[in-house]
């Protein structure tokens, strides 16, 4: 009987922190800057529409009169809009209009799970729509971390999107959360554990095998279609050596 407590117990405690990285990855994530585009002299439009789902999300567009192009900025986990707004004035320059929002369950927009993006598939989607109805012809998208991915994912079941660049998402959502497990002093057999149990955990609660959501899967499905990626090689989270 002691020995099944002993070997129960670590079990247990395994489970329990997996289940605590599960709800903490997918909590909401408030607003944690406040920034405008008339920071940088930019006229723009404070947006309200739906991701494809229905979800309510809030974004900001920067129009360039007369242009068809448009560029989604896609922020990165725990982050909104404000975070990338200085990204926005080069791009105006080019001749393209800029649309940024905050992802569900990210600062101003609706909802209370946020999940390695697979549903935010879904607000890039209805992103693309809001700008097609606003006479966009040729859409590109700029994903930073968790927005990489999310674009990676989305940009196959969405020919509206005709080129993606991804700065440092990563390709599997277990490599990002052992990377960060790591960072919080876990060894490394331990964080990759942790990881895996954690996506396991996360795709039971949302019914949905989030190891086939994984950005490695789908990124192939892109093609023909341009992809620029941005990666550095001591990225943690999205490392080079990664099959």
């Amino acid at each position: 009987m002691n020995f099944l407590l002993w070997l129960l117990l670590p079990v247990g405690l395994v489970l329990a922190i997996g289940l605590a990285a599960s709800f903490y990855m997918t909590s909401r994530q408030p607003r944690s800057a406040f920034h405008t585009p008339a920071e940088y002299g930019l006229q723009f439009e404070e947006v309200v529409f739906n991701a494809a789902d229905g979800l309510l999300l809030q974004g900001c567009f920067i129009p360039a009169p007369g242009s068809e192009r448009a560029v989604i900025i896609l922020h990165g986990h725990g982050g909104s809009l404000d975070w990338d707004i200085h990204r926005a004035p080069a791009f105006h320059t080019a001749g393209f209009n800029v649309f940024l929002f905050d992802f569900r369950a990210h600062g101003r927009s609706q909802g209370r799970l946020t999940t390695f993006g697979y549903l935010e598939r879904q607000d890039v989607l209805g992103a693309v729509e809001f700008l097609h109805r606003r006479g966009m012809k040729h859409i590109g998208t700029l994903g930073f971390s968790f927005g990489g991915m999310a674009s990676m994912l989305a940009a196959p079941i969405c020919p509206g999107i005709q080129a993606v660049v991804t700065d440092g998402g990563p390709t599997r959502q277990r490599t990002a959360l052992a990377a960060r497990a790591v960072e919080l002093h876990f060894p490394c057999w331990i964080a990759d554990l942790l990881a895996w149990l954690t996506v396991l955990i996360t795709s039971l609660r949302l019914g949905a095998n989030l190891f086939h959501y994984e950005p490695v899967r789908w990124v192939g499905k892109i093609t023909p279609r341009p992809v620029f990626f941005i990666h550095g090689e001591l990225d943690q989270y999205c490392p080079s050596t990664e099959p």
